[in-house]
């Protein structure tokens, strides 16, 4: 959304068509050619929604976009304009104090991220200028700046890495605001600016930059830079993902750096991976909106039927044109048309309160005060961070309460996980390992006497010796880790204060397991690692290639030369990429420790090695240099390379590592299964460790039969798209095979028969969205989403942060409009958080960019039970009821004032004075309600928590539904019949005082007006189960506060309005004993079927508890083996009848 607010800065996405060139220092190449600057975004964030110019407009706009807000705006300037019954005052005042307080409210949310921009955009950086180091804020960056950057600082924008403060160029950089990841990663200069490492001699640098368009994907850049010397011809140099430094990322265990942007502002990669904020409306929202369309749809009925009426009255000449209100000469000449129109909008003025515009107020207050319930709350508080839970936008609260199981089939709600660091602590620690098909589990200096046998080879004690220490040097040798830079010491003394950073918390969790087994990585110098064996003694490798790990080999290697000139490569990956790659007699030893081990839900990599002829190394390192260095098609001619080095391997053994799952999510994962929810796992990681995460947590079940939609399933045909449509059509017949129809039966299908789960994979996911128009493909997505809602599970594996919002959106749109949630802890999550209904981030290891994006942040995973079951549930019931109880309330007070322009001739004649009719909503029934929506509790937090079943009792917005409304709406209508009916024929008498006073009009309608006060309020007072002082004090101090601003208003307390038309009206009132006897049997009679309704349900509810007690009690006699489905029976019995 903000990307197009900049339209006028930068260019639009679809303009980004060919490539960019950028000159470095933004110095002309040669001084004999004319250098013209180039016009690129700034360096400006936005993401706040409004500015000093545009709130008032833009604000009034969305607040005048709800129906009551547009309809009193239209009644206030009727009521200015046209000759009403009652003050413009009555409704302009209510209208002016919604807009104000949510705009004052709206205005605040937005300051704050206005404050949050500027902390980056006013952030200080240093650019190079004419050889010096200049000071500027953030946003002033340009396109081809040269730009330093000092350890453990932010990148102001995306960069090409020139030189660093290390003598062979590299740094180490974490992109956890990026990809979700904490870990280290290497980044590299290209070898000829690496000595440029200070601001004089980097500024004498002369080239240009030739890299692609701005786009979206973290991982993917192609680039060349063209240096210039004294010589004519230009040195070029390719640029590759390992020379980006992307904006977010930040710089670590290096000093310095210095780089040239390339992408600034809303063109860098970490913004166009962004959304932008959307406007969330809830479910309960679109619920009142649809109300007020029904009763603005009876306030025109009433009109109409008015207004007819008043013309039908008027057709007998007395009654048009009486003795005592003779028509003027203007009247008697205006048209009957216009006359009309004016006495419809008259009647549409009087009728207007029916509209209750204070309930958006009131609503507002609740989401506002309401959201403190979940940042006080002290479950979500985390010790480890110091930290609770925190609301974003209080305006989604109730939408917690409506992520359950809907009665339509394609209704049922979702929530969108992240894996790493959201499911997981990405916390990895080396388990056991298999050399030879033999395990070794344990802690020591030496290998000798720790070996289990695992394979079909039982006579075997271990492995051999020599196998052993080839496997650990693997391990040693066959990674990307570095070594942070501490006080440089050798030995043994080294290797004790080692402190190993990566990109993948898996390479350090197998390095450190080979320092258990006494053989230590001691680092890189010069190109050469430096290992420690078991003797203490120091081993020293020339690196010379890297075959860096990708989703595709799912695999990595390396290939080094050893002290006596021996050429060795060193390979790890899946099994599935190693094993069709070795000696076929080697793969059964390890196999079944490999399968074992995934069963127990272990990451798993196999490690083999070969040996290469310096012959053939000289034709691998030729072909390797010829495919770094070209400029089309990179990494396919790279991918073709490395797959015909590593071919006719020998395998070694396997390892085995665990990612913990966070505390409690697996019991999460089926609570939330158990309300009714669909839980979808999104992660960027590879297929192999997701589906081990997904068993750990009991998202898959050991009986789940998985569906895979992957690269590998859809590869084994030539034709991709053929062999994915023939997937699809298969498995959607199996489905619907296995599940019935009816809605009903489905539910009962997912615990009766085969659960089934989905694996789709990223590039999968990319044919299906965009499939061919011009085949039979183009009903893929359709189809994959009938798969997808008959599955218990989905898995989502190697996603782009825009592909996981492009799944939360497909399914948004699906028919019924499920409510969805997304839920993860990093900057690659933030896409899919902002596209859902409601977005919850986790303050992890992973940066706060989600937290900070989201509607709710909370410490943990395990947070999300008790925020959905518990707040979730509560916050939906209290606004339900809040809502529905403002149209009743409002409805009763209406009602009477259209029964009473049947005695008054249709004139126009208010029933009630103006005061109450301003106040009635505003101060004598505003604060019971407000106090209720945030306190109530029909059912204790612990067992809603303890019980999730619960949760499905309010699926489908179910009490917004038409039902619920409709009993409201025709108890409403009781009440104000008897309002106006009892008091009608209580004035049946003549007279009312001993004195044979007769009452009047005003004192008909504070009769009526005080009977509803009570009724309402006590009403109320008999739906509330869980008492408070609060409660206490705002129920019966409204009613006391009602008859103390009568007696003000009367006179009583304050002589000075005795002018006025209720002078003494209320006490004189209350002056009669038939008045308070009719007051009281009139709130009896409007109250008795909410009376008789709770007795009933009291009686249904103590023989429930004594059959349950009697069933106790005859089971009790039963055998042994019926006792715990007993038990489970009475727990689930208990908990419907609560």
């Amino acid at each position: 959304m903000f990307r197009r607010s900049l339209n006028r800065f930068c260019a639009g996405e679809e303009k980004r068509v060919g490539t960019r060139t950028v000159f470095v220092g933004n110095h002309p190449v040669s001084e004999t050619e004319a250098y013209i600057a180039q016009r690129f975004c700034d360096n400006r964030i936005v993401s706040s929604k409004y500015t000093l110019w545009n709130f008032l407009p833009k604000n009034l706009f969305e607040q005048f976009r709800r129906i009551a807000n547009f309809y009193f705006l239209i009644i206030f300037l009727v009521q200015v304009t046209v000759d009403t019954p009652t003050s413009p005052v009555t409704s302009g005042l209510p209208l002016f104090f919604v807009i104000t307080v949510t705009a004052i409210k709206q205005g605040y949310e937005d300051w704050l991220r206005h404050r949050a921009d500027n902390e980056v955009n006013k952030s200080t950086v240093y650019i190079i200028e004419n050889a010096k180091r200049v000071r500027k804020e953030s946003e002033k960056i340009k396109v081809g700046d040269v730009v330093e950057v000092q350890a453990d600082e932010t990148f102001p924008c995306d960069l090409i890495l020139l030189s660093s403060c290390t003598t062979d160029g590299t740094c180490y950089v974490t992109t956890a605001s990026l990809d979700g990841e904490s870990n280290c990663k290497t980044h590299y200069a290209v070898r000829d600016t690496v000595a440029l490492c200070t601001a004089e001699s980097i500024d004498t640098l002369r080239a240009a930059i030739e890299c692609e368009q701005p786009q979206p994907d973290l991982y993917k850049f192609v680039g060349r830079i063209n240096i210039y010397s004294n010589s004519l011809e230009a040195v070029a140099r390719s640029l590759g993902p390992e020379n980006l430094l992307l904006k977010g990322a930040t710089l670590k265990n290096t000093k310095k750096i210095y780089g040239v942007a390339v992408y600034t502002g809303m063109e860098t990669k970490m913004a166009l991976n962004y959304q932008g904020k959307s406007q969330k409306r809830s479910a309960v929202e679109k619920s009142i909106n649809a109300f007020l369309i029904v009763y603005l749809f009876i306030l025109l009925t009433k009109a109409a039927v008015c207004t007819t009426l008043k013309y039908v009255w008027q057709s007998t000449p007395y009654n048009d044109e009486p003795w005592y209100n003779q028509k003027t000469q203007k009247e008697r000449e205006t048209l009957k048309v216009l006359k009309m129109f004016t006495d419809f909008l008259s009647f549409m003025v009087l009728f207007n309160f029916i509209i209750p515009v204070s309930m958006y107020v009131t609503v507002e207050m609740q989401k506002f005060l309401g959201s403190f319930f979940i940042s006080w709350d002290k479950d979500f508080y985390d010790e480890e961070i110091n930290e609770g839970a925190l609301v974003n936008t209080s305006d989604l609260n109730e939408e917690l309460g409506q992520l359950c199981l809907m009665v339509k089939l394609y209704s049922v709600d979702y929530v969108f996980t992240d894996k790493t660091g959201t499911l997981t602590e990405n916390s990895m620690e080396f388990i056991e390992c298999c050399i030879d098909g033999h395990k070794y589990k344990g802690v020591t200096q030496e290998v000798d006497g720790l070996s289990q046998t695992d394979g079909p080879l039982t006579y075997f004690d271990k492995a051999d010796k020599n196998r052993e220490e080839l496997f650990l040097r693997a391990l040693c040798l066959c990674h990307t880790v570095e070594i942070k830079t501490n006080d440089a010491v050798d030995g043994a003394t080294e290797s004790a204060e080692l402190t190993y950073i990566s990109s993948s918390p898996d390479e350090i969790a197998l390095v450190k397991g080979a320092k258990k087994y006494g053989f230590t990585f001691l680092g890189n110098r010069n190109g050469h690692m430096r290992v420690e064996n078991q003797r203490k003694e120091i081993e020293e490798y020339e690196l010379l290639h890297t075959l860096n790990f990708d989703a595709v080999r799912r695999r990595m290697s390396v290939i080094v030369k050893t002290q006596e000139g021996d050429i060795l490569l060193f390979c790890k990956g899946a099994d599935s990429a190693v094993f069709p790659r070795v000696q076929n007699h080697e793969i059964e030893l390890t196999k079944v420790h490999v399968e074992r081990n995934a069963m127990d839900g272990y990451r798993t990599l196999c490690v083999a090695f070969k040996e290469i002829a310096p012959d053939d190394y000289e034709r691998i390192n030729r072909q390797l240099i010829e495919a770094k260095m070209a400029l089309q098609d990179r990494e396919e001619k790279m991918e073709k390379v490395f797959d015909d080095i590593e071919t006719n391997m020998n395998l070694i053994g396997a390892t085995a590592v665990e990612d913990k799952l966070q505390d409690q999510a697996a019991e999460t994962i089926e609570a939330l299964h158990a309300a009714g929810l669909k839980v979808w796992v999104l992660t960027g990681d590879k297929m192999e460790t997701a589906k081990s995460t997904c068993y750990a947590c009991r998202l898959f079940q050991t009986n789940t039969e998985l569906l895979e939609l992957t690269t590998k399933t859809i590869e084994e045909s030539e034709r991709k798209e053929d062999r994915l449509h023939e997937l699809l059509i298969e498995y959607r017949k199996k489905l619907l095979h296995e599940f019935p129809k009816s809605t009903r039966s489905l539910k009962k299908a997912w615990t009766e028969h085969q659960e089934y789960g989905l694996i789709i994979d990223g590039s999968t996911l990319s044919l299906i969205l965009n499939s061919s128009q011009d085949s039979s493909s183009n009903n893929y997505k359709s189809i994959f989403l009938q798969i997808c809602m008959k599955c218990t599970a989905v898995l989502c594996c190697r996603m782009a942060p825009l592909q996981k919002a492009q799944i939360v959106r497909m399914v948004k749109n699906l028919k019924g409009s499920p409510i969805t949630l997304s839920i993860g802890d990093g900057a690659n999550d933030v896409s899919m958080i902002l596209e859902s209904h409601v977005g919850i981030g986790i303050k992890g290891k992973e940066g706060r960019q989600a937290a900070r994006n989201s509607d709710y942040s909370v410490p943990k995973f395990k947070h999300l039970k008790k925020l959905l079951l518990a707040h979730g549930h509560l916050y939906y019931v209290r606004i339900a009821h809040l809502v529905q109880y403002f149209f009743y309330k409002n409805l009763c007070f209406i009602l009477p004032q259209f029964l009473y322009q049947f005695f008054c001739g249709f004139s126009q004649q208010p029933l009630y004075d103006a005061a109450y009719l301003t106040m009635y909503n505003i101060c004598f029934t505003s604060l019971p309600i407000l106090a209720y929506s945030l306190l109530e509790q029909h059912i204790n937090v612990d067992t809603l928590t303890s019980d999730p079943r619960l949760y499905m009792k309010i699926s489908g917005n179910a009490m917004l539904q038409l039902s619920p409304f409709l009993y409201w709406t025709f108890l409403a209508a009781f009440e104000g019949t008897v309002f106006f009916f009892g008091t009608y024929f209580l004035f049946q008498t003549a007279s009312l005082e001993e004195n044979g006073k007769v009452y009047g009009n005003w004192t008909f309608g504070t009769i009526v007006f005080t009977v509803l006060v009570f009724t309402v309020t006590l009403k109320l007072a008999l739906d509330t189960r869980f008492w408070t002082w609060i409660n206490h004090f705002v129920i019966w101090g409204s009613l006391a506060f009602y008859v103390f601003f009568s007696f003000f208003w009367g006179g009583i307390i304050w002589p000075f309005l005795k002018q006025q038309r209720m002078y003494f009206v209320f006490a004189q009132m209350l002056s009669s004993v038939s008045t308070w006897l009719a007051i009281i049997l009139l709130i009896f009679i409007s109250l008795f079927p909410e009376i008789l309704l709770i007795v009933l349900k009291n009686v249904r509810r103590r023989s429930a508890r004594s059959n349950l007690s009697c069933r106790r009690a005859s089971d009790s006699l039963s055998a042994r083996p019926s006792v715990r489905p007993l038990l489970l029976r009475t727990f689930s019995d208990e908990s419907n009848v609560l």
